[in-house]
């Protein structure tokens, strides 16, 4: 049970927002979950019903680059790295599903990060 009005109205949020929005093959479905410490991101196919790829502030390739795990700036290496993922398996669209989270801050800076790495939302 969600013990705050904080994660009920997040998940309330979440679930309004995936009413809309699918994930293809073609064009999958990157989900952004952030925690106190982390960040996390995910492409999904919801066809398939599998995660394509996965990179977060605990992957190998992004924690070496980091200072600490948590703030913008590791939320934009994220993006960066999530981006040179897709280029590699040939995702150049995704649709932005931010997981019920406000978009500012750490999932704004994700989403900007990937951009600059040449995802198109």
């Amino acid at each position: 049970m969600l013990s705050s009005e904080r994660e009920i109205g997040r998940t309330r949020r979440q679930k309004r927002v995936r009413k809309k929005i699918r994930g293809t093959d073609e064009r999958p479905r990157l989900c952004v979950f952030r925690s106190l410490k982390h960040i996390y991101a995910q492409v999904i196919s919801d066809e398939s019903g599998k995660t394509l790829i996965s990179v977060s502030t605990l992957s190998k390739g992004v924690r070496a680059n980091l200072k600490k795990t948590k703030g913008v700036e590791a939320a934009k290496q994220v993006g960066l790295k999530l981006a040179e993922a897709c280029r590699e398996k040939n995702i150049d669209t995704v649709v932005f599903d931010r997981n019920g989270f406000l978009y500012h801050g750490r999932v704004k800076a994700l989403s900007e990060g990937a951009r600059e790495g040449g995802l198109v939302f």
